[in-house]
């Protein structure tokens, strides 16, 4: 025997109280009627923040051109200009200043080395020879003269100086022994007037302390003084004229 189905009792009561509540809200819901879609506030809106967009993307890249341009102006290097020269006020120059000169200003011949005997040419027909006893010389007529430096009239002690001259219509010739030294650098001879003339000097060889002068001068000019200097210059003996 089948049994008897029982009939469903159906949902519980709290479910069939939502499922009548959903049923509500929906029939609302149905009756109420939307209202229509600003769209026009929709599209201000949009272009508003696109220009906003716009104006800040714009800004950034002004910065990021501005921040270049700075990055490269720091980069080149500055070439500074040279610094301008400074003038300095040179010092006046030191006058140079010359020692009174002593004698004549022409460089005198250097002493010149003769053997004993040696015939030197003396201009005019004259000559001059050494020896170990004194001075000896000849005119143009072959006559010969001699002056001793070891007969005892001679103080070869200190610097001294001797003076003969011969004469006529051609000229004059001027001899003499300077002796006391053997630092004589020249002789000069004093004329009428204040001309001078500078001699010749011989000496032996190994400068004895003693030697001879001789120079030629114009007619007239046996008179002159006779003045015997050192080779720097400082007067050892003079001889009026």
């Amino acid at each position: 025997m089948n049994p008897t189905p029982l009939p469903d009792p159906g949902p519980p009561s709290s479910d069939r109280g939502e499922t009548e509540v959903r049923g509500v809200f929906a029939r609302v819901a149905l009756d109420v009627t939307p209202s229509p879609v600003p769209l026009a506030a929709v599209r201000r809106a949009g272009r508003t923040w696109r220009r906003r967009r716009t104006a800040g993307l714009s800004a950034l890249t002004v910065l990021g051109a501005a921040t270049a341009v700075a990055a490269v102006v720091a980069l080149v290097p500055v070439r500074q200009s040279p610094p301008a020269p400074v003038l300095v006020a040179a010092p006046p120059s030191a006058v140079r200043t010359s020692p009174p000169a002593v004698g004549p200003t022409r460089t005198p011949p250097p002493v010149r080395s003769v053997a004993p005997g040696e015939r030197v040419a003396a201009g005019g027909g004259w000559k001059v020879w050494l020896t170990g006893d004194g001075k000896h010389w000849a005119g143009p007529d072959g006559y010969e003269n001699f002056r001793s430096v070891v007969d005892g009239n001679l103080d070869r002690d200190e610097p001294g100086i001797s003076h003969q001259s011969e004469g006529g219509p051609a000229g004059t010739f001027h001899s003499g022994v300077y002796y006391g030294t053997r630092a004589a650098g020249r002789v000069e001879l004093t004329g009428p007037g204040g001309r001078t003339v500078l001699a010749t000097l011989l000496e032996l060889p190994g400068r004895p302390g003693w030697g001879v002068w001789f120079a030629r001068t114009g007619p007239g000019d046996g008179e002159s003084g006779v003045t015997l200097y050192d080779r720097a210059g400082g007067r050892l003996a003079h001889l009026p004229g």
